[in-house]
């Protein structure tokens, strides 16, 4: 009888004993990643001309008039570390496009980055008819590429994805009294509410209905959630903070402001169902509310006080969408531009797998050695 080695043999094909010792690595490589890896991952998205790029721009310290962002750009940040050589780098993603361009986040949300990723949504304050479709879409979006990812990892490395899941309810503590209603993102997520300068000017009631609707959202996602103008040196500073903070770990004030008539600083897990009321209605609204959970009630109310631009995400901006603007040349132009976009996001993909995959394999090259 011809017997098989059980460790050299799998469905048929022989491994070698490097194979084996890759493999037996494989698990403690990914459990050591959320602690090891020095590398950061920055991916921010939200509305059109909501001030992403100025963000970025700002955070960098570079001093260049910000350009519209097309599709998925990328830059880098690096941070020294005293007088060693040696310094930090953060990644940083910007999604241009808007909700239109919302299914790219798979590109720089996998694997090989989900251990020290974060996620920046911005939205536009002088806006409040987008606001709640921007998050709305992006929240989606982002929450099911996580799971995705998370799901495709867990095999691998079950030790890192339960660090990542208690990590986001670590935030709230045991005692939270809202624990059951919460639902936070595996990963540090923030919510910035841009040109704040405008939203300054609206009227009060305007303003406490966007404000207590993005902290609702905020807090429910186990995200923190500022105000930014880059029309004022402190908010700008605040932004910047909280961007230093995601990316290399730095320091975050403790100062807290959740008056409406000010602009917002509300850290993750401070927040309370309780502080945040419930959403102002009329009576002949209230007789319209038909919803099933605290997330619809919210949704009503808001959508009912701001009427939303488009309550299908996926034509928001999108006029080529629109049967009454056909125009066949044109449209056949578009298609083949539609085609590229495609073609890029798969070839970003690709490359961004081949470069982790590099990574990886030298570093586990260097444990076994």
């Amino acid at each position: 009888m011809e017997s098989k080695c059980a460790l050299c043999s799998v469905g048929g094909s022989h491994r070698d004993v490097w194979s084996i010792a890759l493999e037996e690595k494989s698990a403690d490589t990914w459990n050591k990643k959320l602690t090891s890896d020095k590398d950061s991952t920055v991916f921010i998205v939200g509305a059109q001309n909501s001030g992403k790029t100025s963000i970025i721009l700002t955070f960098l310290e570079r001093e260049e008039p910000p350009k519209p962002t097309t599709a998925l750009d990328y830059t880098y940040g690096k941070r020294s570390k005293g007088a060693n050589i040696a310094k930090d780098v953060t990644h940083i993603w910007e999604l241009g496009g808007g909700a239109i361009l919302a299914k790219l986040v798979d590109i720089p949300i996998t694997v090989e980055t989900i251990s020290n990723l974060s996620v920046v949504i911005v939205v536009d304050l002088s806006k409040p008819e987008e606001i709640w479709t921007t998050l709305e879409v992006f929240l989606k979006q982002i929450r099911t590429r996580v799971h995705v990812v998370l799901s495709e990892l867990n095999p691998m490395a079950p030790e890192l994805v339960s660090k990542l899941r208690t990590r986001a309810w670590n935030k709230f503590g045991e005692k939270h009294p809202d624990k059951d209603l919460l639902s936070p993102l595996s990963v540090p997520l923030a919510i910035v509410g841009s040109k704040y300068d405008i939203f300054q000017d609206f009227g009060p009631e305007k303003k406490k209905a966007i404000s207590r609707s993005l902290r609702f959202l905020a807090h429910t996602n186990g995200a923190s959630l500022h105000f930014s103008s880059m029309k004022s040196d402190v908010l700008v500073n605040r932004t910047k903070q909280h961007i230093s903070h995601l990316a290399f770990g730095t320091g975050l004030s403790r100062t807290m402001s959740m008056d409406y008539t000010k602009p917002l600083l509300v850290p993750a897990g401070s927040d309370a169902l309780g502080q945040i009321g419930v959403p102002s209605l009329s009576a002949g609204e209230i007789s319209k509310i038909n919803a099933r959970n605290p997330l619809e009630l919210w949704k009503q109310a808001y959508c009912g006080f701001f009427p939303q631009v488009s309550s299908h995400p996926e034509t928001v901006d999108d006029p080529c969408k629109d049967s009454k603007y056909k125009e066949p040349d044109v449209d056949a132009v578009r298609a083949h531009k539609d085609e590229e976009v495609e073609r890029y996001r798969r070839e970003c993909e690709r490359k961004t797998r081949d470069l982790a995959r590099q990574r990886g394999n030298l570093e586990t090259f260097k444990q076994v050695v």
